[in-house]
């Protein structure tokens, strides 16, 4: 006997297809694996990079999304593949999570204060890959425990370039390295919330894709 299926009531709208990427990427000097989903969720991370997950943390809660990353590199040498790897499994998981953009806002804009520092971050989920960093961040090894602070934009430049989004970062202002950078990380997360946000239907383009 056929069993019934259940019919949608009249006028129901359709379940959100949930919106996820994964990523595992393996090379001679890193292994990472990514996990996000675009709604709030738990983060699970382990870079081997204490500041980093720190980090990472704040793109999870502020971001508005769940994620898992698990990292393990070459650390012995320093923290440069490790980090610019999991720019590029995020940045990939992000592309794979907004696929489809129908109904997305597509633009965030972000201004987040910590204490002395602020920092603005606008995203374009343009799919066109591009990064203006304005950060003023003092050049050579300034270190955060054992985050080397230069590394900051190359994880946005891995994760632009890789999601293919269109993402500028300013500093306005700030004189704590652990401020300024936690805050363009929690402006960043601020910005791709927003533009991954739904609003209606339609691909916000008057190309007709993304």
């Amino acid at each position: 006997m056929r069993r019934a299926q259940a019919r949608r009531p009249a006028g129901a709208a359709a379940r959100p297809k949930v919106r996820r990427g994964e990523v595992a990427r393996r090379t001679k000097e890193t292994q990472v694996e990514v996990a996000l989903r675009l709604e709030p969720g738990e983060a699970r991370i382990a870079t081997g990079v204490p500041f980093f997950d720190h980090m990472l943390d704040q793109i999870s809660r502020h971001g508005g999304m769940a994620l898992t990353v698990q990292a393990k590199g070459d650390l012995e040498v320093d923290a440069h593949h490790t980090v610019e790897d999991v720019g590029i499994g995020i940045g990939e998981a992000l592309r794979q999570a907004t696929a489809d953009k129908a109904g997305l806002a597509r633009y965030g804009h972000a201004i987040v204060p910590l204490d002395e520092a602020l920092v603005e971050a606008v995203v374009d989920l343009s799919g066109r890959p591009h990064l203006t960093f304005n950060a003023g961040l003092p050049s050579g090894k300034r270190f955060i425990g054992t985050y080397d602070v230069d590394l900051t934009q190359d994880f946005l430049q891995a994760l632009v370039n890789h999601a293919r989004i269109c993402l500028h970062v300013n500093v306005r202002y700030g004189r704590n390295l652990h401020h300024v950078v936690e805050a363009i990380f929690k402006a960043t997360a601020r910005a791709l919330r927003a533009a991954t946000a739904r609003e209606g239907t339609a691909l916000p383009s008057t190309k007709g894709m993304l």
